[in-house]
Parts: structure tokens; sequence; C-alpha cells
């Protein structure tokens, strides 16, 4: 899966990038390198399933799918 991340530099000094496509995925770094690994943590986190918050009615289905 491709994203597109939006890096940015701080005011204080770093770099900030976030993800358009996934709201509220965003990150930091020292440098672009940092940054970058940084924001790539932060996607697979978001993008992590919470099995345990999402109550499901019986008789339902849990199954993968690959992106």
């Amino acid at each position: 899966m491709k994203l597109k991340v939006v890096l940015e530099p701080s005011e204080e000094g770093g770099y900030t990038v976030f993800v358009p496509g996934l709201p509220g995925c965003i990150s930091e770094g020292d440098n672009k390198e940092e940054a970058l690994r940084n924001i790539m943590e932060a996607i697979e986190l978001y993008l992590e399933p919470v099995e345990d918050d999402i109550p499901y009615p019986p008789g339902t289905e849990l199954m993968e799918v690959a992106v």
C-alpha cells in the first residue's frame, strides 16, 4: 500500500509529517529520515485493528483482506 505524506519544516526545528488520507495520523522527527520512519510507525498503528473495542452481534463473521 502506498500513501502520500506531507513533510513540513517545524518552527522549533525538525519536521512534522502527516498523512492526508488518514485523518489524525501525524508524527515528527529531528530530520527528514527520522520523521519518515516515525510516520511509517504511526501509519502501522493507525491501521492496526482494535478488535476488542468493537462489539460484534451474534452470527457476525470477522475476515481479513489484503490491500
